[in-house]
Formats: structure tokens, sequence, C-alpha cells
């Protein structure tokens, strides 16, 4: 039909015709406006045109039909009269008409009718009506000639074979050899031949069986296809795996496999997750244009709509996320067959009680809407179906959910309306048109190709101010298409038909459009709210951040912010305080330097600073730059940042340099450290950083040379100390800095050791800078060595204990008694020795002032070095290592009390950088704990090694500051030649994935290129291997990283470690994984004498429960920590002795989680108020032991191991027959690198016949081979913890279910696994969001909620 701005009126009325009026034709008409019945109506049209006429003037004569027809001289028949004629003689039904007005005229259309001489049944041909190119011509200027117009289109339809035109008007017979041939033609080429049949009823009758039979071929060929598949197509999600979806063992495989399902309560929760906050393609990648065509033809041959496979291609950044794409978004009903479950059928069942209220929700769920859609808007309807109907179609045609409210009340003319055109379509459609009730009506449409296909019309509240409310009833078309269908029809009738009944032109439409809707149904995002209800914009699910780069000053001398400072800086050399100052630091080593510093800073972008111990150069030489500067008249352009090794450091010098220029610290001088700060912006001049706070700064500003030159704009120098301890962060940060240099040829770089090896990093530099050095004497006083073999003869020691770890060193050299001292001491730390040293040293400075500095590898050792001490008179020792707060490290620089002897146990943080002032004795135990790794377990471990000789001799230096000093070294001269000369760099000793994905944090895209550039290069292969395993681990995706990887980068542990506590704190069990991750690092608390192993494994058992070695672990440092809270020390020993346990091992696992705790502090992964007892929100699942056991697999993924299970047995009982529980030798184990593996028999689970919580799979933490290959520290774990914390998703298209990491194989549905894979990436999104607000409470989250819902309860509804 024409578009129609009016709308169409249609009332059964009879049309007065003057002149001839012999057709004698049922004629169906209306006006086209709606009328009240009444008496009145009966007035004829004539006397109505009559009192149009101005009074006086009589009304024109109008022709007669046959001249307004055929013409003046037209003497043969009229269209309507031959039509009439031919039905009569065919044995047909009287024509019925239907006319319609229009903004262009009157529109008629014929409707024929036959019945069945045997079965009588009546037979309704669908009204002939011109294809749309043609239909401009239709419309006629009166009534009469579109009624004449439509008869002669119908006789052509039945008689175009024939000359009928020879009796036709000339004005119809040239549209019969013209415009109607010409139509012909084109749907004859269409394959449309059969609409000018002779017999259109007979024609009609083949038709309709023809549809029915190929439909019937079309289903039996579609299970065909599916029944017959013969390979599998593995699919790739998003998360990114190429692998094997089967084997040689492919169908035994799959048969064992565990069977995956996910209740229907948690699928439609995931779905609305995912639909409402997915973000597709995240970084905006686009789809590279020369796979686009392939991609599109593979996988459209997997069975989706090409429309659909173009659309996700449009939003996704490869094959692999399209495919994903599409699997979430085309609803289950159009889904290929390979990726439903066995036995599926549409739909959902409901078994409410409420048989009423059910079908209500049935019938407005066959419109194509969700059931849960349908359910919650009749309920906020209150049970109302009509306007429930409403208003889920108003939210199809809108992306924000309608208001009910907004409903207006329905008014008499509108019910009218519909009465009148309800009697119309029935006159029109017959038997084809059904009424259900008085506001509903179903018209069956003749559509092509599409059987037993429905309009369901409802007369909305607004009728026919408003479209009616439509659905499309049909079985054979899926549900979101004849959502689209209605969508664009309520669209056409929104923009021609309002205002008049339209309903007629709405079948006329459909009948027409439904079939290239279904061949392309448009864009499924059109319909998702009507599918799952309304989602988030495009806008809102997009993140992004700006970032606030400093601008430079540049270096301009004599502004007036520099002629203040000059005069500031003048006024201050005078006064008495100030030249106090001024004359202790005339008396440093470095002051003597000051001219070369600044002249070499001044003419070199890299100088490079070596000075002995106590010249002076921390904090002479930063102030040398800044003072020249100043006087230069460039203090305004002077922006130092001075990095440190350590917090210590970094506070200690802001506060002595602070001092020295009379000022207070966070002003002129400040500082910068993880989690507190002191400048003032613009006018702090010289900031002291630990070198990681520097390099967050350079993070964030992305991974280009150009971001790093913007992040530093601001900075004029950067002063690297302590360079030679070569730390990853320092090694990092003289890679960026060279690239930085070649394009800021202002900024200068100043590096500075006390034992630095200048050659090298010359080397490095001297190729794009200038390179400048300054050596700076040191003005230490004269310090005594005093080894071992003198320290056991002075002061008489002898231990108490032969130990079995002899040192493997000569010590012929010593007398007996002290070589067999020596021996019994043994390689470990002696802590009495240690308190015999401090005693001894006291005794031999009697009543003379001086602290003792002690030199410990850790905090444990620190700790039991203080206890130790303790019990010595006078004594008045401290800690000091980077794990105490700011605060607490501040306590050891003022002096003791009077009376009392300072003594400072401390890690290797006092070895530079800080100067404790009273210091006058060392001891040294020549150890120091260094990252390095383990190949047994991969893991990373602090390990106790001995120090290097250039470390020894920072540390020895500390007691010659004030005065002449000894320092008792704790090892022999033979155990110091053995020592490497420097520290081996700490990109050499640490696993490179850690190294790899400090990297990445950078921003830096080719981690390869840049490991390159570095001072000391690793190998390539295992930067690739690296690279692998933290892709398989979650921290990259493809090379992007991801939020996991984030969090990652910034914690100082063994990577699966750190992943459990990151996963800890999102999860809601803190706690428990912090306790766990320090099992991890030092060992289970258990032991197992060789007298005892019964009593020992039955101890073990009791904690067990059949959860794994460390649930085990966990519940007895849990009760551990019970008992010392409410316990002496002698019943706590007891205690762990009566359970076989180390009380020692208990006190080091927890002294490892006060160092983790410090350091996530620190990374600013945890608040630094944070305690376990007021951040409830960090351990509300904490008891949640599945949760716990899936949140370890998650973090040791790959490290998992498939557990295969015998054949079911079962035996009779007294309530029947009763499944037996396999033993323990029959259930095997296997993972994905050795094939078959064995619990080690020190574990809890070695005799275990079953496991906790339908698992079927175990992670392991270690591994080792001997006659066989054992796995230890196991945890089992279910199904959906594999799918949601476990390698990368493969689907198997033949139905069969998921493959995991390439090697685990689940049965189940496939669109289980790319919401699981979808869900993976909206909890990394969930850790995105907690890397950029370290505060923010992610545990009470959605996406969380539904993780830890499926894993706890197996992906079934609770």
């Amino acid at each position: 039909m024409p578009k129609n701005a009016g709308g169409g009126s249609i009332s059964k009325k009879t049309l007065p015709l003057t002149g001839n009026d012999d057709d004698g034709s049922n004629i169906i008409f209306g006006d086209g406006k709606p009328k009240k019945r009444n008496k009145k109506s009966s007035t004829t049209a004539a006397q109505q045109d009559d009192t149009t006429n101005p009074p006086g003037q009589e009304a024109p004569k109008k022709p007669d039909t046959r001249a307004l027809i055929g013409g003046a001289s037209w003497t043969g028949k009229l269209p309507v009269n031959l039509l009439s004629e031919h039905c009569q003689k065919q044995k047909w039904g009287k024509p019925d008409y239907t006319m319609t007005k229009t903004s262009g005229g009157f529109l008629a259309s014929v409707i024929l009718r036959s019945t069945d001489p045997k079965t009588k049944e009546m037979v309704t041909l669908p009204p002939f009506v011109l294809p749309s190119a043609y239909r401009d011509i239709a419309a006629q200027s009166t009534a009469v000639e579109a009624r004449h117009f439509a008869a002669t289109y119908a006789l052509f339809r039945v008689c175009s074979m024939r000359n009928v035109h020879m009796m036709l008007p000339p004005h119809y017979r040239d549209l019969w050899k013209g415009e109607f041939e010409a139509s012909k033609k084109e749907d004859i080429k269409a394959g449309r031949a059969w609409m000018y049949e002779a017999d259109p009823f007979a024609a009609k009758q083949s038709q309709d069986e023809a549809q029915a039979q190929k439909l019937r071929k079309r289903a039996e060929e579609e299970k065909k296809r599916s029944q017959e598949a013969t390979q599998s197509v593995n699919i790739n999600l998003a998360s990114g795996l190429t692998g094997p979806a089967s084997s040689k063992n492919g169908v035994k495989g799959w048969m064992q496999a565990p069977k995956l399902e996910m209740g229907k309560r948690n699928r439609a929760q995931v779905e609305d997750l995912i639909r409402r906050n997915a973000v597709w393609n995240l970084h905006g990648t686009e789809f590279p244009s020369s796979q686009i065509e392939d991609s599109i033809h593979n996988i459209t041959s997997l069975g989706f709509r090409k429309s659909h496979v173009e659309e996700a291609i449009a939003n996704c950044r490869d094959r692999e996320e399209a495919l994903e794409w599409l699997l979430i978004h085309v609803p289950e009903d159009d889904l290929p067959a390979w990726s439903l479950p066995e036995g599926y059928t549409a739909g959902i069942s409901m078994a409410s009680g409420n048989l009423k209220r059910d079908a209500v929700i049935a019938r407005l769920a066959e419109a194509g809407y969700s059931i849960d859609l349908c359910t919650r808007n009749l309920d906020d309807c209150g049970g109302d179906e009509g306007r429930a109907a409403e208003i889920l179609q108003r939210n199809l045609m809108s992306a924000n959910e309608f208001n009910i409210s907004a409903l207006d009340l329905t008014d008499d003319e509108s019910i009218e309306t519909w009465k009148e055109e309800q009697e119309t379509l029935r006159a029109i459609f017959g038997h084809h048109c059904t009424t259900s009730t008085r506001s509903v009506v179903e018209v069956s449409l003749q559509v092509e190709h599409l059987a037993e296909c429905k309009l369901r019309i409802r007369r909305s509240t607004l009728y026919p101010k408003s479209p009616p409310i439509l659905g499309i009833i049909s079985s054979n078309i899926p549900a979101y298409i004849r959502l689209s269908a209605t969508r664009q029809l309520l669209t056409y009738a929104d923009s021609d038909l309002l205002g008049e009944p339209m309903i007629f032109n709405l079948v006329d439409w459909l009948e027409n459009e439904l079939p290239r809707v279904v061949e392309n149904p448009g864009k499924l995002r059109d319909v998702t709210a009507a599918i799952t209800g309304p989602s988030l914009s495009d806008d809102t699910k997009k993140h992004t951040h700006v970032k606030h780069r400093p601008t430079g000053k540049g270096w301009k001398s004599g502004t007036p912010e520099s002629l203040e400072l000059y005069n500031q800086w003048r006024s201050r050399q005078d006064s008495p305080r100030q030249q106090k100052m001024l004359a202790k630091r005339q008396n440093l080593p470095a002051w003597k330097q000051k001219e070369a510093i600044t002249q070499a800073v001044e003419q070199n972008q890299v100088t490079i600073i070596s000075g002995e111990t106590g010249s002076g150069k921390s904090t002479q030489a930063v102030q040398f730059i800044l003072d020249d500067m100043i006087q230069r008249q460039l203090g305004a352009s002077a922006n130092l940042i001075c990095t440190q090794p350590r917090r210590i450091s970094a506070l200690g010098l802001a506060d002595r340099v602070s001092d020295e220029r009379c000022m207070v610290v966070g002003d002129e001088i400040g500082y910068a450290i993880r989690g507190e700060s002191k400048i003032r912006p613009g006018h702090t001049r010289i900031t002291f950083v630990t070198t990681g706070v520097l390099l967050r700064r350079l993070q964030t500003s992305g991974g280009r040379t150009d971001d790093v030159v913007a992040a530093l704009a601001d900075v004029s120098h950067v002063v690297i100390d302590e360079v030679h301890e070569r730390s990853l962060d320092t090694d990092f940060l003289l890679v960026l800095l060279r690239d930085v240099l070649s394009k800021r040829r202002d900024l200068k770089v100043i590096l500075m050791s006390a034992t630095l090896d200048a050659t090298v990093f010359e080397d490095y530099f001297k190729q794009s800078s200038s390179v400048g050095k300054v050596n700076i004497e040191g003005r230490t006083y004269p310090v005594q060595d005093i080894y071992l073999d003198d320290i056991v003869r002075s002061t008489g020691f002898v231990p108490r204990q032969q130990h079995q770890d002899h040192r493997n060193e000569d010590t012929r050299d010593h007398g007996s008694d002290v070589a067999k001292s020596i021996q019994n001491i043994g390689m470990n730390i002696n802590y009495d020795l240690i308190a015999s040293c401090v005693k001894y040293i006291d005794g031999q400075l009697d009543t003379e002032e001086g602290g003792i500095l002690i030199f410990l590898p850790g905090v444990v050792e620190i700790n039991r070095t203080l206890d130790a001490i303790r019990a010595l008179p006078n004594m008045h020792p401290f800690p000091l290592h980077a794990s105490l707060l700011p605060s607490e490290q501040r306590r050891v620089f003022p002096p003791p009390p009077h009376g009392r002897r300072k003594v400072i146990a401390a890690t290797n943080v006092a070895e530079t950088s800080i100067t404790i002032e009273d210091i006058v004795a060392v001891i040294d135990c020549g150890k120091v704990k260094e990252t390095s790794f383990d190949p047994q377990n991969n893991m990373v471990k602090l390990e106790e090694v001995w120090a290097s000789r250039a470390a020894c001799k920072q540390r020895r230096g500390r007691a010659g500051r004030v005065r002449a000093g000894k320092c008792y070294k704790l090892y022999t001269r033979n155990a110091e030649a053995k020592m490497a000369e420097r520290p081996e760099p700490e990109i050499r000793r640490v696993p490179l994935e850690q190294l790899c994905l400090s990297v990445k944090a950078m921003g830096v895209e080719d981690i390869s290129e840049f490991l390159k550039s570095a001072l000391t290069p690793p190998e390539s292969l295992a930067v690739g291997s690296a690279i692998e395993l933290l892709r398989r681990m979650g921290a990259l995706d493809n090379n992007e990283m991801t939020a996991l990887g984030r969090h990652l980068s910034m914690i100082p542990a063994d990577l699966r470690c750190g992943k459990l506590m990151v996963y800890g704190a999102t999860f809601g069990c803190f706690e428990s994984c912090l306790t766990i991750a320090a099992i991890l690092t030092v060992k289970s608390p258990f032991v197992s004498p060789q007298n005892k192993r019964d009593e020992s494994k039955a101890a073990h058992a009791s904690f067990a429960r059949n959860e794994g070695d460390l649930m085990c672990d966990l519940r007895a440092y849990n009760e551990w920590c019970s008992m010392k809270s409410c316990s002496n020390y002698r019943d706590l020993r007891s205690w762990c002795e009566q359970n076989f346990l180390s009380s020692q091992t208990m006190q080091d696992i927890s002294s490892n989680r006060t160092q983790y705790l410090a350091s996530l502090q620190e990374a600013g992964f945890l608040p630094p108020q944070y305690r376990p007892d007021t951040s409830t929100s960090l351990n509300a699942q904490s008891t949640n032991a599945a949760l716990i056991r899936a949140l370890i697999a998650g973090a040791f993924n790959p490290q998992l191991a498939r557990i295969d299970f015998p054949d079911r047995k079962f035996a009779p009982s007294v309530s029947g027959t009763v499944e037996l529980d396999p033993e323990a030798r029959t259930i095997k184990f296997f993972n994905q690198e050795n094939g078959r593996v064995f619990v080690h028999p020190s574990s809890t689970l070695f005799d275990a016949q079953g496991f906790v919580g339908s698992s079927v799979y175990m992670s392991y933490f270690g591994k080792m081979a001997t006659s066989k290959v054992f796995i230890r520290e196991l945890t089992p774990f279910n199904a959906y913890a594999l799918l949601l914390f476990g390698g990368a998703i493969t689907l198997d298209t033949l139905g069969r279910g998921l493959v995991v990491d390439g090697w685990l194989r689940l049965r189940g549905w496939a669109r289980i696994g790319v919401l699981v894979s979808r869900l993976r990436t909206m909890l990394d999104d969930v850790l995105a969001r907690k890397i950029e607000d370290p505060s923010l409470d992610v545990a009470g989250s959605e996406v969380v909620g539904a993780v830890r819902k499926l894993v706890e309860y197996d992906g079934m509804d609770r």
C-alpha cells in the first residue's frame, strides 16, 4: 500500500452513486473519519453535499459513472461489470471491495472468495494489490474511479492470458498493456508466476502445499546436518587459546568428562549482567580488513545469519571475539544446533501453581519477549495483561523503561473506532480473522515461504492516535526476528498511519515485508531491551581517563620568581643558625668538590658521582646543584627528584637536608613515598622519593618515550642514589632515562653511589649523552675489623649444641678450641653469639657513649636477635627494616636514655643513604636476603645468601662516622674471600615473568626489545617463555596487560601468591588468602617425626576435613592465633607439640604475613589504616571454604590436575541400593605436562576416597620427581572454579562441550563457556577499578557476587 499520512478509515457503508448504478457489487468504504452511530447517519451523501453549496446557487451536475470511467462516448461495459460477470461464470462469490482514503486519493482493492463444492469450506484470497513500485498510479480522485481501477487489476490477475483488455475503456486498456504487464514480468522473473493463474484458488492451494513441503524438507536437512557432522571446529574465545579440542581418545575423553550445568536463575543473572555491562573491543582495535570477508564466510558456515556476523565483526576486534559476541547476543532459538545442549527446547517451563497467571505470561511471551521480562511487567501492572503488553511494546521502541503511570485512560471514541474496524476486518479476512476478546484480534498472515504465522493485534490505550499493540506469533521464526519485524512495523505505523484505523494496512505491510525482515532482521542490539530488559548505553561502558601531565617551565634566567628565590636564599645565608649549619657542611669531603660537581652537571647531561661512605654526597650534591641554579637566577626552573632505594632513606635525607637549610620538611625540601608525601607543588625544589614512586609516575604516562618525556616535563634533574645496588626499579629507570635524554637535552641525570663501577655506567650513556665524572674521597674514621675467630677468642663463646651443617671452610689456621667452636656455630645465624658479642662490646665501651648496629638478613632474624638482647641489662634495642611505619623507623635516630646503650638490629636498609650519628660498633652477620628463583617449585623466594664484599664494606663504614670504630664480622677471612665482589644485578636474580610484568606495567609495547636495551640484558628465549606464562596466568591478554596483571606488577611476591592475595581482597576473604600465601612462602607448619608418623598423620587429618593441604594449614594457623591470644607461651608450645606443629614455623608464617601486608599497603593495594577486625568487607567471606579453594586453583593455574574416578559401584542396603566410595588407589590424577601424576604420601589427600564440594580437579603448588612424579600442596575444586579462574576456554562445534586450557574437557552447553568468558572479562574490569581506587569496596559488586555464587554452588541455583 502507498504511504498514507492520514491513515485509512474502514467502515461498512454503502457509497451513493449518481447516474448509472448498474455494477451491483459490494463496497467496503469509509470516509476517513470514525463516527458514532445515530439515526442521522442515514442521511445521504448527496444531501450532505448540498448543504455545502452557497445559498442561492444550484449544485453543479455530476457526471454519471459511465461517462466518468469510459468517457462521454463510451458504450461498452465497465471494469466492475466485467469482473462481476467473470466471477459469476467461474462460480466464485461476488467480489468485495476495500476502500481507503489517503492524502493521495482513494485506494481500493478486490477480495475474491470461493466455496469448495465438496467441503463447503469458504476460501478467501488476500486482496489483489499492486506491488509497491506501482502504488502511485493506484490512487484515484474519486471512490468510483478507485473501485474500477481495482476491478481492472483483479481482472488482469485472473485473465492476463486472455484479450479481455479489448473490452475495457481506453484508459484501463492502456494500464493493462502498460504498467500491469510490466508488473507481471517482474513477478514472473522473481518466481511469482503463480500469482497470474486463471484459477487463483487452485494456485493458492498449490502454493501452500509447496511451502509446507519446503519447510518439512528444510527441517529434515537441518536435523541431518546436525547429526552427520564429521569434524569438530575449535573456536577460540577472547581469552585467546589455540589448541586441539579433541585427541586420539576424544570420544572416550568426552564420555568421561565432568558434566557442566548452570541453573536458570544463575544463567539469567549472568546474561543480564553481560548485556548491561560488557564492553566489546575494549581497546578499539580495528578488525583486520584483509580478514573480514573470510571471517564472515567462515562464521556464517557455522550456522549464523550473515547480517548478524557482519554486526558482530563491526563491534569486535577479531574473529574470536566476534564469535563470542554472537553466542551472547543471538537468542537461543536462533543459535546453531551445535551450540545448544542436547535435547534443548526453546523457552523456560513455568510451574508457579497459578495456572491463570502462567497462561497470561505465556501469551505475552508468544510475541517474542522473554519470560522473565513478561513476568516482571505483569507483576508491575498488578496482573493487567493489556497494560503489561503495552509497556512491553513501548519499551521495545524506547531505550528506556516506560513508566506505567504514563498510560492515559481509554476514551469512548477509541472503543467505537475499534468496534467498527473489527467488523470490517471480519468482512475482509473471513475465517483468517478471529477475535479472542473484545480487545484482541488475530489475523493469519498469507506470507510466501512462511507458514503458520499470525499477527495478534491488541487495542492500545490511545488507538488510533497511537499504534495498536502488535505481536507476531510463529513457531518457525526466532523470537528476536519477530520483535525486529514488530519494531519496523510500529515505525511504519508511527510515521504514516496515526489517527485513522490502520490494521488492514499493517497486515498488508507485514505480508509484503516479513520475508525481507527474516532474511535481514537488522541489528540485534535494537531488540536487546525486549529480550532481556533495558541496557546501559555504550557511553556508560567505556572508561576514559584524562591524564594530567605537568608542564615545563623552561630554563629562563632572571624571572621574578627566580629573583625572589635568590633574595630569600641570600637573606638566610647570614643567619647564625645557617652559618652554623654551613660550617658543618664545609667539614664534609663533598664540599671540596662543590665546584667540580656543579660544573660537571652544567656541562654534561649525565654526571657520575662516586664517594666513600660519610663523604656527604647524598646530602650535599643536590644542595650544590640547587644553590648554583639559585645563584644563576634559575631557581624557578629547578625541580630535582632524588631517588632512594628505600623509604627510610628518602625520609632521613629529607629531614637532614631540610635541617641543613634551616627549613621545615615539605617546603623547599620534600619527600614522596608510597602512601605519604610532604611537598608544595611549585615551591618544593628538591624531592626525595623511592625509585618505585618515580617509576609509578612514569608508568601512568604511557609507554612511549614521548609519554615519559611529558611526565618529566617539569623536572630539571633526576638524581639516582645508590645506583650500585642494581635493583630492578633502578635498571628500568636507567633504560627510560637514556631514551628521554635523547629528546630532552636540558634534562640532567646524576648517578651516585659509594661503590660505583663508573666505567659500566659511562659506557651505557656515552653513546647518546655527554658524561662527566666526579670522585669524592671518604672521611670515615679508622675502623678495625674483628673476624669470627677473634670474636670467639675475645668473648669466650661456646655454642650450646653441635650443628650438623658445618661450615665448608678451612679452619686449620685457628686453634683447636676456636676451630671446634666455629664448626659448632654452623652456617646459620647464632643468636647467642650475637648477644654475647653485644655484651662484650658494651663492656669494652664501658661508660663511653655510642650505639651498636647489627646487620641481619630479615625481619624474623631481627626479632629473634632483639629477644636475645632484651635479656641483657641496660640495653635500648630497636628494629629497623622496610616493613616498619615511617614513624617507627625514625625512632632509631635520637640518642638513648642516660645509662642505656642503643642497639639497632637492621636489614640492609641501614647500609647506605641513612646515617645514625652515634654508631661506634657494627656487628655484621655477612648475610642478606635476596630474591631468587627456585626451579623445583617454580617459586620466587627470599633466600638467605652471603652478602657481597661491596655491601660488607658499606656496613663496615657505618662504624667510623663519628669516631674510630670496630666492625665485628661473624664470618671468617676465608668466607669473606669467597664472597662476590658486587651483588648480582636483580635482573639476573628474579624469574623473568615478574620482570616482564613490571616492564609491561610501564606501558612498554615490545617487552623483548625494551629488555635488550637494559644495562644487563636477559636471554630473549627466557623472555618469550615468561610472556607466555603471563598470558596463561591471566596477567596479559594478547599483548595488553589485564587489571590482574597491573595488580601483580606492584606486589613484591611470587606471582601465584600475589594473585591469591589479589583474589582474596577482591572476593572478601583477604586474611585467609594472605595466610596461605605466607604459608607457601615459608612451609607447612606440620612436622612428622620418624617415630610418630601415625600420630602426626592423625593430627594432620583433624584439621584437613578432606579439603586439601593448604586449607588444613590455614585452619591450623587460625587456631594457633586464637590460642596465642588467650594462652601463655608454655601452653601454646604444648598445644603445638600435641598437634605436631612447629612453633617456630608458625612465627615465621606470622612474620611473612606482616611483610606481605606492609608490601600491599606500600603498593597502595590496601589502605594504610587496614586492620582485620575493622575491614569487614575484605574478610566477609573468610570462612567460605569453597570460594577459597577456587581462588587457590585460580592462583596456581596452570598447575592443575584432572581427577579420574573409577566406574561407580553399588551395594544393597536396608534402605536400598547405595553407591560405594571408590578406593583411593583407583582414583587417578593427570596433568598436562607429565600425564599421570601421584599424590605425595605427605598430603592429607593421599588416602582420600572422595573430595568435597563436587570437586573434579586438583590444584598443586609443588611437583617433584623420584620414582614417580608427585604433586604436593593439593587443593580440590569444582568445574566452575576451573571455568572462572582457569585457562582459555575453547568450544566444540559438535555440541559436546568445552575445553579449558587446551586439555581439560567439560560436557555442557557452549553458551555457558561464552558467558563465563565474558564474566571473566568483567571481573578484570572490577580489578581495574580497584587499581584506580584501592579504597573501593569491590567485594559487594554484582560481578563478584555472581562469580562467588557460581563457584560456591557449582553453577546451580540455591
